[in-house]
Protein backbone atom coordinates (compact mmCIF):
# COMPACT_ATOMS: atom_id res chain seq x y z
CA UNK A 1 0.00 0.00 0.00
CA UNK A 2 2.62 2.40 1.17
CA UNK A 3 5.64 3.15 -1.32
CA UNK A 4 9.10 1.79 0.14
CA UNK A 5 10.76 3.91 1.73
CA UNK A 6 14.48 4.83 2.90
CA UNK A 7 14.43 4.08 6.93
CA UNK A 8 17.17 6.88 7.32
CA UNK A 9 14.98 9.57 5.59
CA UNK A 10 11.80 8.32 7.31
CA UNK A 11 13.69 9.26 10.36
CA UNK A 12 15.42 12.69 9.33
CA UNK A 13 11.98 13.72 8.31
CA UNK A 14 10.21 13.03 11.62
CA UNK A 15 13.28 14.78 13.09
CA UNK A 16 12.34 17.68 10.93
CA UNK A 17 8.93 17.99 12.24
CA UNK A 18 9.48 17.82 15.73
CA UNK A 19 8.59 14.18 16.17
CA UNK A 20 11.05 11.47 18.09
CA UNK A 21 10.60 8.00 19.37
CA UNK A 22 12.23 5.61 21.28
CA UNK A 23 11.68 1.99 22.25
CA UNK A 24 10.96 1.46 25.53
CA UNK A 25 12.41 -1.97 27.31
CA UNK A 26 9.32 -3.28 29.49
CA UNK A 27 9.44 -6.36 30.96
CA UNK A 28 5.42 -6.41 31.35
CA UNK A 29 2.68 -4.29 31.09
CA UNK A 30 -0.79 -3.99 32.93
CA UNK A 31 -3.84 -2.42 31.92
CA UNK A 32 -7.09 -2.27 34.53
CA UNK A 33 -10.38 -1.93 32.86
CA UNK A 34 -13.22 -1.87 35.25
CA UNK A 35 -13.84 -5.53 35.16
CA UNK A 36 -9.84 -7.27 33.44
CA UNK A 37 -6.84 -7.37 33.59
CA UNK A 38 -5.08 -7.45 30.48
CA UNK A 39 -1.24 -8.21 31.27
CA UNK A 40 1.27 -8.06 28.17
CA UNK A 41 4.75 -9.94 28.43
CA UNK A 42 7.54 -9.18 26.81
CA UNK A 43 5.77 -6.33 24.66
CA UNK A 44 7.16 -4.17 22.39
CA UNK A 45 6.56 -0.41 23.60
CA UNK A 46 7.09 2.91 21.33
CA UNK A 47 7.34 6.23 22.82
CA UNK A 48 6.50 9.18 20.22
CA UNK A 49 6.86 12.72 21.53
CA UNK A 50 5.51 15.02 19.10
CA UNK A 51 4.85 18.74 19.67
CA UNK A 52 5.45 18.11 23.40
CA UNK A 53 3.16 15.41 23.87
CA UNK A 54 3.82 11.93 24.52
CA UNK A 55 2.00 8.89 23.26
CA UNK A 56 2.90 5.19 23.77
CA UNK A 57 2.39 2.09 21.34
CA UNK A 58 2.01 -1.17 22.91
CA UNK A 59 2.18 -4.31 20.12
CA UNK A 60 2.33 -7.88 21.89
CA UNK A 61 0.58 -10.97 23.32
CA UNK A 62 -1.69 -10.35 26.15
CA UNK A 63 -3.62 -12.62 28.71
CA UNK A 64 -6.94 -11.53 30.59
CA UNK A 65 -7.70 -12.21 33.59
CA UNK A 66 -10.55 -10.94 35.41
CA UNK A 67 -10.12 -8.62 38.57
CA UNK A 68 -10.52 -9.91 41.93
CA UNK A 69 -12.81 -7.28 43.63
CA UNK A 70 -11.93 -6.62 46.81
CA UNK A 71 -15.35 -6.42 49.57
CA UNK A 72 -15.07 -4.98 53.20
CA UNK A 73 -17.41 -6.09 55.57
CA UNK A 74 -17.29 -4.75 58.65
CA UNK A 75 -18.94 -5.99 62.05
CA UNK A 76 -21.20 -3.24 61.99
CA UNK A 77 -23.29 -5.13 58.94
CA UNK A 78 -22.65 -8.66 59.49
CA UNK A 79 -23.99 -7.76 63.01
CA UNK A 80 -27.19 -6.25 61.50
CA UNK A 81 -27.71 -9.19 58.80
CA UNK A 82 -28.06 -11.50 62.20
CA UNK A 83 -30.41 -9.51 64.20
CA UNK A 84 -32.85 -9.17 61.36
CA UNK A 85 -32.25 -12.50 59.95
CA UNK A 86 -31.22 -14.61 63.30
CA UNK A 87 -28.43 -16.69 61.09
CA UNK A 88 -24.70 -17.07 62.48
CA UNK A 89 -22.09 -14.50 62.35
CA UNK A 90 -20.21 -16.88 59.64
CA UNK A 91 -23.13 -17.47 57.07
CA UNK A 92 -24.24 -13.76 57.13
CA UNK A 93 -20.68 -12.86 56.24
CA UNK A 94 -20.13 -15.22 53.60
CA UNK A 95 -23.85 -13.89 51.90
CA UNK A 96 -22.57 -10.29 52.65
CA UNK A 97 -19.71 -11.43 50.33
CA UNK A 98 -21.33 -12.80 47.77
CA UNK A 99 -23.64 -10.22 47.40
CA UNK A 100 -20.78 -7.72 47.42
CA UNK A 101 -21.56 -5.98 50.67
CA UNK A 102 -24.91 -5.53 49.64
CA UNK A 103 -27.07 -5.25 53.67
CA UNK A 104 -30.93 -5.07 51.94
CA UNK A 105 -29.90 -8.05 49.26
CA UNK A 106 -28.55 -9.96 51.92
CA UNK A 107 -31.14 -9.52 54.15
CA UNK A 108 -34.00 -10.24 51.49
CA UNK A 109 -32.17 -13.03 50.21
CA UNK A 110 -32.51 -14.84 53.42
CA UNK A 111 -36.21 -13.86 54.15
CA UNK A 112 -37.33 -15.61 50.66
Amino acid sequence: MYPKMDQRKMQKMMKQMGVSTKDIPAEKVIIFTKDKKLIFDKPQVTETTMMGQKTYQLAGNFREEQKEVEISINDDDIELVVAQTGIDKEKAKNLLIKNKGDIAATIMELQK
